[in-house]
């Protein structure tokens, strides 16, 4: 990686050890670097900007410590940065108003910047929505299981018979965590039993997902940076993590293989659709069928990275330096 002119900046929490695996990389070939949490803003990170006659936002963003001319950024790594922090002392409308300002204000400066974006926020939002996902994978070629989404417990029982009881699984659209009372709970993927279609009011109360199970032998995640990608194959040996990887990672293993090149012509359709420079995206393989699952813009990579030496980490950060971006 040959280091071009321009500041990579990056948005990020303060403790990601996969950013700081970047920052590293970036900085052995002497590019420079600027890091912060949209969560600074507006206390600890400030922005001062204008628009001048060439119709370009010049001026500075900066912190205590460190700036950077908006002119002098040549991409920016959007890596699932906290929420804004505002005031103790803002009210509750207040500090809606303050959010919407900073949103529209901060943020929308920053994305009319004519920089590579990893990912620009906006396309990011799009991408987020699972029905959308998978329409889009299933016109770029992508193999996608019939799918269910409605709130009515009647369609989901007759979708669950069709398909089988043993053969459908009920799935979250976003993150698969909460925290109530202190605890935390977390909804896994899990296939329907016969006992669960006569306890279905709960499809009422909300969007509800339902899939035909896919009988895979194992799955796989291949990460997407811009024209490269690495495909990591995961093998569950618990029958918890055989339906939800997640549920216990001890009883996984990995291997880095090539990436099918059906399975590579529709995911780079994928990403070309929704203008993305960088996802996660999560398949079923069904003996050597890949099923597309979901796409993440901001999904995680570093143990895929750990237990593989797949060389992700200058991989992403040879994308910031020569990103010509997606907006």
């Amino acid at each position: 990686m040959t280091s071009t002119p321009g500041t990579v900046v990056i948005f990020a929490q303060e403790a990601d050890a996969p950013v700081d695996a970047v920052v590293r990389e970036l900085d052995r070939h002497g590019v420079e670097v600027f890091r912060a949490d949209t969560a600074w803003f507006p206390q600890h990170l400030s922005l001062d900007a204008r628009i001048q006659g060439d119709g370009q936002w010049h001026g500075v963003l900066f912190t205590e410590r460190r700036a950077v001319e908006l002119t002098d950024i040549a991409s920016i790594w959007y890596r699932d940065p906290s929420a804004f922090a505002f005031p103790a002392t803002l009210t509750e409308v207040e500090r809606a108003y303050a959010h919407r300002e900073a949103r529209l204000g901060f943020g929308g400066v920053l994305a009319a910047l004519p920089v590579g974006w990893v990912n620009h926020p906006n396309r990011a939002a799009d991408a987020m929505f699972k029905p959308l996902q998978l329409a889009t994978a299933a016109a770029c070629g992508l193999n996608v299981a019939p799918t269910l989404v409605t709130n009515s417990p009647a369609t989901a029982s007759r979708f669950a018979r069709e398909h089988g009881v043993g053969d459908t699984i009920c799935k979250s659209f976003g993150p698969n965590t909460i925290t109530e009372g202190g605890r935390l709970k977390i909804a896994y993927t899990r296939r329907l039993a016969e006992t669960d279609l006569g306890e279905l009011d709960g499809v009422a109360s909300t969007a509800t997902q339902l899939q035909r199970w896919v009988d895979k032998t194992h799955e796989a995640r291949v990460i997407v940076l811009g024209e490269r990608m690495f495909t990591i194959t995961i093998t569950a040996d618990s029958p918890a993590a055989h339906v939800d990887w997640r549920a216990d990672f001890t009883a996984l293993r990995y291997q880095l293989v090539d990436t099918p090149s059906d399975v590579e012509k529709g995911l780079r359709r994928y990403m070309d659709t929704l203008g993305l420079a960088y996802a996660a995206v999560d398949f079923a393989i069904e003996q050597d069928r890949y099923w597309f699952l979901e796409s993440n813009s901001s999904g995680q990579y570093g143990w895929l990275e750990a237990q593989t030496g797949a060389p992700i980490t200058a991989a992403l950060a040879d994308l910031l330096t020569h990103s010509r971006g997606r907006s």
